[in-house]
């Protein structure tokens, strides 16, 4: 009797040690697989997606903290959930830069057709301004002060024109496009009120 009570519990023991090392690969290999899957889609998540990595990465720490803390059973219980938060991670940030492309690509688009439309207009606009200061000859209806209020318009497009110009070489597509619509169209008033020649 007294060789069965100290058996049971030494057995049940070696049982436990035996079944928590035989989990311990599995969910190291799950957890690896996890974090292999997490660091090929980082890159793009940390862009497109920086809110829900973070949430991402919150279920993997725990997931590696169950492995520290020896915890085999819960790791592989929760491993299938954060590799599927993984998954999801992966389809909102392909997705998400797929958009960013394609908005890109249309801001390049925009970009060549404002590119070719706004200088020539500028040209034309500083030859007109040129002529009107040398002739003090204001189109009708238009006294002194609202010649140099047009002046002061047209200086401000030259600015935002050059400030577009900028913003797009250096890659901002989308700020750039806004600030050559609004030259365009301060430029397109202008023509109006100075009567230049289109």
């Amino acid at each position: 009797m007294r060789i069965a009570r100290i058996t049971l519990p030494l057995v049940a023991a070696m049982l436990f040690i035996a079944g928590c090392a035989s989990q311990k690969e599995p969910a190291e290999q799950a957890v690896s697989k996890v974090e292999a899957a997490l660091a090929e889609v980082r890159a793009d998540a940390e862009k497109y997606a920086a809110d829900d990595l973070k949430s991402v990465d919150d279920q993997v720490n725990s997931l590696k903290k169950k492995i520290a803390d020896q915890d085999y059973g819960a790791a592989l219980i929760a491993a299938p959930s954060v590799s599927s938060a993984v998954a999801q991670l992966k389809s909102k940030a392909e997705q998400a830069k797929a958009d960013a492309e394609a908005t890109l690509a249309a801001a390049q688009t925009e970009w060549t057709d404002l590119s070719s439309k706004v200088p020539p207009l500028v040209e034309k606009l500083q030859a007109r301004v040129d002529s009107l200061v040398k002739t003090k000859k204001f189109p009708k209806g238009m006294d002194k002060a609202a010649f140099e209020t047009a002046k002061t318009d047209f200086e401000t497009l030259k600015t935002t024109w050059a400030e577009a110009g900028s913003e797009f070489a250096s890659g901002q597509a989308g700020n750039a496009v806004r600030k050559a619509r609004e030259a365009k169209a301060r430029a397109e008033d202008l023509m109006t009120k100075l009567e230049a020649q289109g």
